[in-house]
């Protein structure tokens, strides 16, 4: 039997990169992977769906060259070579981790893995054994039972990034980040778009003032929206799909090539052999200390499986804290309050801390800042007007309590907010760090003037 010190199941962005951070850290270190190394986030979902992203918004550029004054005639896009680009560049993703599990020595045994009793992983039959076993299997997505999946008519994310062929109609279910994206990505494509939001607004976990920009931004480029509605049941006998829609003035029918699925994830947590062992589960997630130790001692859980933010860059810091623990070094827990989530539609979304509601509803006193990109220099220069940057407040101590965004290339300045957040900076601090102009991220620095009744340029 093959003996280590750490025994990683699962290869995504938890997974991996905790391999590689305890092999850094003097651990013998092997990694389990059923398909592909770097899991769904390099080969499925973050990577490959933002070269489709790009595709679409060189092809929206090139439709919009007059705007510019550019004259580009009879733009046109090959669908396959834009998947297939795709396809290339998650290719090129897991070959890096390859590369990277090489050059720090982990042991990638492929094969599906189960947990057995005594800190034993059997994979295709064979045991190997670990002081550590630390579980990173991720989630795929969730089926409901009124719209079951069958990867042709109805579909995951999955079967959305590889078509054969473009769908004319699309219905999309659900308008978290998945669903948005794809939304966006279909349409640009010339796909006729239709999303089914079963709560009143879109992009439900964003500022409401978000919500309300996207859902503007979207219809101005001729996606449909229907909130508060609800698929019912779809039928698939004829050629295309009938989804039948409960909305609040009754039922309606719609007609597609297809439905998306994108209504959340589901835990990756059956047949992994958790019962055998005892780790105790509670609704679909693995149950963790703040340093990822399950009820088990010697069995961990990071990443989609556990109670916390289902994202990449969560599941990479829980690996990384959950090693450094075992190594003995001191470690803060994370402050899943700062963590930022990004949706990289367009316009693309990042926000990071509470909502306006939710500081209302804890009873803070706030103030509220607000800079749209349609005041920005930058923003006009770069034809990109739509959406704004918001920033929370506590009126008492000047704490930054949230900050939202929605415009061209937000996902790249959030980490301003996140970054002053964790050093606890004050509105004042913001205010008195000179940003570079003409830029985007000065929309920073901006809002927060507004709130402190100091803007300049509105």
């Amino acid at each position: 039997m093959s003996k280590y010190d750490i025994i990683v199941l699962g290869s995504g962005p938890g997974g991996y990169v905790t391999a590689i951070r305890a092999s850094q850290l003097g651990f013998k270190t092997a990694i389990v992977e059923k398909e592909s190394l770097g899991g769904v986030c390099l080969n499925w979902g973050c990577i490959p769906t933002k070269a489709l992203l790009k595709s679409a918004q060189v092809f929206e550029y090139l439709k919009h060259a007059e705007d510019y004054g550019l004259n580009v005639k009879d733009a046109s896009h090959d669908f396959g070579a834009v998947v297939k680009r795709s396809r290339g560049v998650a290719d090129g993703m897991s070959k890096g981790v390859q590369f990277l599990m090489k050059k720090n020595k982990i042991d990638v045994i492929e094969g599906y893995g189960t947990l057995k009793t005594g800190k034993k992983v059997e994979v295709d039959g064979k045991e190997y054994s670990a002081d550590h076993i630390i579980i990173a299997t991720g989630a795929r997505s969730r089926e409901l039972p009124s719209l079951p999946q069958d990867g042709k008519k109805v579909i995951g994310y999955r079967e959305a990034m590889t078509l054969d062929k473009q769908p004319k109609k699309m219905i999309v279910v659900g308008s978290g980040a998945i669903g948005v994206e794809f939304a966006y990505f279909y349409n640009s494509m010339g796909t006729e778009v239709t999303i089914v939001e079963y709560l009143p607004n879109v992009v439900p976990v964003e500022d409401e003032d978000v919500s309300k920009q996207l859902e503007r931004s979207f219809k101005k480029s001729g996606i449909k929206i229907m909130t508060s509605s609800e698929v019912t049941k779809v039928d698939t006998s004829g050629k295309g799909v009938k989804a039948t829609v409960k909305t609040k003035k009754g039922e309606e029918v719609l007609e597609a090539d297809l439905v998306l699925s994108a209504v959340g994830i589901k835990s990756n947590i059956e047949n992994i052999g958790l019962e055998d062992v005892g780790i105790a589960v509670d609704r679909d997630k693995i149950l963790v200390n703040d340093y990822y130790q399950t009820n088990i001692p010697g069995y961990y859980a990071i990443g989609d499986v556990t109670p916390g933010q289902a994202l990449a860059h969560v599941a990479s810091a829980e690996g990384i804290l959950c090693v450094e623990k075992i190594a003995g070094h001191h470690v803060e827990a994370i402050d899943y309050g700062n963590v930022p989530g990004c949706t990289y539609c367009s316009p693309e979304i990042a926000s990071v801390g509470l909502t306006e509601k939710q500081a209302k509803e804890q009873g803070i006193d706030i103030k509220v800042g607000k800079f749209p990109f349609s005041a920005s220099g930058k923003a006009s220069a770069g034809g990109n007007k739509d959406g704004f940057v918001k920033v929370i407040f506590d009126a008492k101590y000047g704490e930054w309590l949230g900050c939202h965004m929605i415009g061209a290339g937000v996902t790249d300045m959030i980490a301003e907010a996140v970054l002053g957040r964790k050093l606890e900076t004050t509105g004042h601090e913001v205010l008195k760090a000179i940003h570079p102009h003409p830029t985007m991220s000065e929309a920073v620095m901006e809002a927060v003037a507004d709130a402190y009744d100091e803007v300049i340029h509105l």
